[in-house]
């Protein structure tokens, strides 16, 4: 291969969080007056305040699969719960009832369902998570759910807007693969 050649080849981008947190503000601090933050020790949402020029999504630490899941939840979330802390939803920490445990998954197939899409157009691994070392899963139904959420999104149902801009953003920086092809999600690689 002569020099050439070799300079027009390109390498694809290494996903880090603040790549992430530099794209979503590109793409979503102007037209929704909204910043992604990290190095937080828990996630949080705080709507746009007197005190506060932006909505912020506030994400774990440096973790890239933290950023992408709250944005998810960002995605997700309507104009109206978008104007409250949290989106106006509970939390109960690691701990859970299993009856809880059920609850929380059932309100988080869909955030990780997204969160693989983003994972998958960011070419970044994507972790299933159950957010409770405590209780130990009874059934696969979670993952089986969330893997039919991800498959749909894929063939049937419409992504949400904020989200197809955000996978299509992720997929123009990082090079990634056809999002739409089932074979980048599979069931074994939820365990």
């Amino acid at each position: 291969m002569d020099s050439k050649s070799a300079s027009t080849l390109t390498t694809p981008a290494i996903v880090t969080a603040s790549s992430v947190i530099d794209l979503f503000d590109a793409t979503f601090r102007d037209s929704e007056s909204t910043r992604l933050e990290g190095g937080y020790d828990e996630p949080l949402y705080r709507p746009k305040s007197a005190q506060q020029a932006h909505h912020c999504i506030c994400f774990r630490a440096d973790y890239v699969s933290s950023a992408l899941h709250e944005v998810a939840h960002w995605c997700l979330a309507g104009r109206r719960r978008r104007r409250l802390v949290d989106y106006g939803y509970w939390y109960e920490p690691d701990g859970r009832s299993a009856e809880r445990q059920l609850q929380f998954e059932q309100v988080e197939i869909k955030p990780q369902a997204l969160e693989w899409l983003f994972s998958t157009a960011c070419v970044h691994p994507f972790r299933l998570s159950r957010d409770n070392l405590s209780t130990l899963p009874s059934t696969d139904s979670f993952p089986k759910a969330v893997l039919n959420q991800t498959q749909r999104w894929c063939t049937i149902d419409a992504i949400p807007e904020r989200a197809g801009v955000f996978i299509e953003a992720l997929s123009h920086r990082y090079k990634a693969p056809d999002i739409s092809d089932l074979n980048n999600y599979n069931l074994s690689d939820l365990f």
